[in-house]
């Protein structure tokens, strides 16, 4: 997918402007769509954006997988805010 080109290349802007256009446009994301703009935000360092996706997917009724949290882990780690992944 697209997303998965912008995670790869580590585009986190442009992944989470697709995913809002998918959103936008009535096409349904799930957790692979998620897990790779999160995967976009990791490889930039955006632990915020990484955590705020999450959270939306989730009051989505979309389940994060092994690489969601994963991502999350990375990023709160390497930023130092392991805190925040146990909340």
């Amino acid at each position: 997918s697209t997303i998965n080109a912008c995670a790869k290349a580590g585009k986190w802007r442009v992944a989470e402007r697709l995913l809002k256009e998918m959103q936008v446009k009535g096409i349904h994301a799930n957790t692979v769509t998620y897990s790779a703009a999160i995967s976009a935000c990791e490889k930039d360092g955006q632990w915020r954006q990484v955590l705020k996706l999450i959270v939306e997917m989730e009051s989505m009724g979309i389940a994060p997988n092994v690489v969601t949290y994963s991502s999350a882990i990375c990023v709160c780690m390497k930023a130092r805010k392991w805190h925040q992944v146990l909340n």
